[in-house]
Parts: structure tokens; C-alpha cells; sequence
């Protein structure tokens, strides 16, 4: 999303563009926090927000996170909790995760988040 919103072209940002234009991107909460702690947000950063819908944290995800972050520790795999936390927003919701973090790679081949590439 950071790409995307300093108009650099990846193959990440073509796929924002391609789901913008579905209608099918949703924001997981803890991207939103991320978005807006950045203390020079991007002007396309305020239309995102307003039109974006969020993804829902459902009961439980705290608990859930937790534990998938264990699962990955426990095999000496790298687990920052908000990376944690957005695997595990989109795992609940059954969405795919657009993303150029390499890290989420361990959440998809252990937790079964998707990834979009």
C-alpha cells in the first residue's frame, strides 16, 4: 500500500490497482494504524481511508495471532506482532494479503494466509 501511495509501480501496486477497480480491496485495521502513524502521510492516503472498507476483527483474533506467532517463533521464523495481526485479519476473513514483505511468506506457508502474488 505505501508503494501505491507514492505512485511507484510493482507488480504489488498493479494488483491494488486492479482490485480498486473490483472494488474488492479491503484494509486490515492494523494496515490502517500503520498507514496513518507515518509522520508525513501521502496525499492519497486520506482518499484511501475514506473509500476503503475495513476488514472486521473478529472475536478472537487477539488469541489467534497469538498463536500464530508461536507457531512461527517456535520455528525460528521472524513473527513481528503487526505483521502477526494482519495475517491473521486476512486468514479470518478468508482474503488474500497484497504485500512486498517477505515475512508474511511464513504466515502463508504455516498459517494459511494467502497471498495475492
Amino acid at each position: 500500500m505505501i508503494d501505491w501511495l507514492k505512485g511507484v509501480e510493482t507488480p504489488q501496486t498493479l494488483l491494488i490497482y486492479r482490485a480498486l477497480d473490483g472494488e474488492d480491496l479491503h484494509l486490515p485495521p492494523p494496515v490502517e494504524a500503520e498507514l496513518l502513524s507515518f509522520p508525513n502521510p501521502q496525499p492519497r492516503l486520506a482518499w484511501v481511508l475514506a473509500r476503503l472498507p475495513r476488514l472486521e476483527m473478529s472475536e478472537g483474533v487477539w488469541t489467534r495471532t497469538g498463536l500464530s506467532r508461536r507457531r512461527l517463533k517456535s520455528l525460528g521464523l521472524k513473527a513481528m506482532l503487526a505483521d502477526a495481526l494482519i495475517a491473521q485479519c486476512c486468514i479470518d476473513a478468508g482474503a488474500e494479503l497484497i504485500a512486498t514483505d517477505a515475512d508474511f511468506r511464513h504466515f502463508a506457508v504455516h498459517c494459511g494466509l494467502k497471498l495475492a502474488v
